[in-house]
């Protein structure tokens, strides 16, 4: 590193100005007006488990930061602690699954997607064995800056051949991805919401059910179509009924699978009418399910006007969630903003 490198490396950063207070760190996502259930991954584990005995759980010294404690707790002699060390933990699963267990392994998702992914690439996705790796602070989910914000893992596992990826909006997405995830038989990566967790989608579709590979529409409409993943899906909503208001008809198409992409669906519904059609997520707009929209809607001769709501391609900053979210576009009044003025 050059002496003008080191300068640059600690110059202050310049930060867009805010409105919302920063003061504090906080930990929680805001999701006003939702029941929440507390660890939902944790519990679902447990019941999956106590009905199959080859699922076993690994944590990289985090199992209470991936509510993987729960199992820990209710299935000690499963539970694997394997320490700071995540290229052991992603091995020790690729081990186990070889002998045909079923291990749920759970980190952070920068850890997993930077420090292991060679381990998951070669160890479990070449051999397209069944290791599930369950990963929290997906996204702009942590305000602790760059170290733990994975805005780039779903476009990072994208690429990599064999692996299924998926990115839950709420605890009922959760629950009910857990015994499907287990029931597959190659490798999943998935996103996980920890802690206490809103319960979202059955509260604006009472039938709504996880299903691995399948996107659905949560709400019609008739000006907007949002298709989005992850948290963002509970954005959108918010934002549709803030939109109602001002006479905009909003539909939104949640994607909790994100490979492999339901093309069918997305392309059936984007190709309905003149609607703006705007892909939403809570990660880097390289790369991830907006990229992976536009791809699939092209190559289908699909050509509606189109927008992309997502982080940008930087490092962001650090700071409370709720100011972080505004800043960079993911709050509900800034999806609202944003849609309003591409109409």
């Amino acid at each position: 590193m050059t002496l003008n490198s080191l300068a640059r490396k600690y110059e202050p950063r310049k930060v867009p100005e805010t409105k919302v207070a920063t003061s504090a760190m906080i930990a929680s996502l805001a999701a006003e007006g939702y029941d929440t259930v507390a660890a939902p991954f944790g519990h679902a584990l447990v019941d999956c488990a106590r009905k199959d005995e080859r699922i076993v759980g690994l944590s990289a010294d985090l199992s209470k930061y991936t509510d993987l404690h729960i199992f820990a707790q209710a299935m000690p002699d499963r539970f694997y602690q394997m320490g700071m060390a995540e290229q052991v933990l992603i091995s020790a699963a690729a081990g186990l699954a070889r002998e045909g267990f079923i291990p749920f392994a759970t980190t952070y998702a920068v850890f997993a997607s930077r420090r292991a992914y060679d381990f998951i690439a070669m160890a479990i996705a070449e051999e397209n064995l069944p290791a599930k790796i369950i990963c929290a602070l997906p996204g702009l989910t942590t305000g602790y800056g760059p170290s733990h914000q994975a805005t780039e893992d779903l476009a990072i596992f994208r690429g990599l051949p064999n692996m299924t990826i998926i990115d839950p909006c709420d605890a009922d997405d959760i629950a009910d991805m857990v015994p499907q995830i287990a029931a597959h038989p190659g490798p999943v990566y998935a996103r996980l919401l920890r802690g206490k967790v809103p319960s979202v989608l059955r509260r604006h579709k009472p039938d709504y059910r996880f299903q691995l590979g399948r996107a659905q529409m949560i709400r019609d409409g008739r000006d907007v179509l949002v298709i989005s993943t992850g948290l963002m899906t509970m954005r959108a909503l918010d934002a549709a009924t803030a939109l109602a208001g001002d006479k905009v008809d909003v539909g939104v198409l949640h994607v909790p699978t994100i490979k492999p992409l339901d093309v069918e669906t997305i392309a059936a519904e984007a190709a309905k009418g003149g609607r703006l059609v705007v892909t939403a997520e809570n990660h880097t707009v390289i790369g991830g399910l907006g990229e992976a929209v536009a791809g699939a809607l092209l190559t289908r001769g699909i050509a509606p006007r189109f927008r992309m709501i997502g982080l940008p391609d930087e490092f962001l900053e650090a700071g409370a969630l709720p100011t972080l979210h505004d800043m960079y576009g993911l709050s509900v009044n800034k999806v609202a903003e944003r849609i309003r003025g591409w109409l």
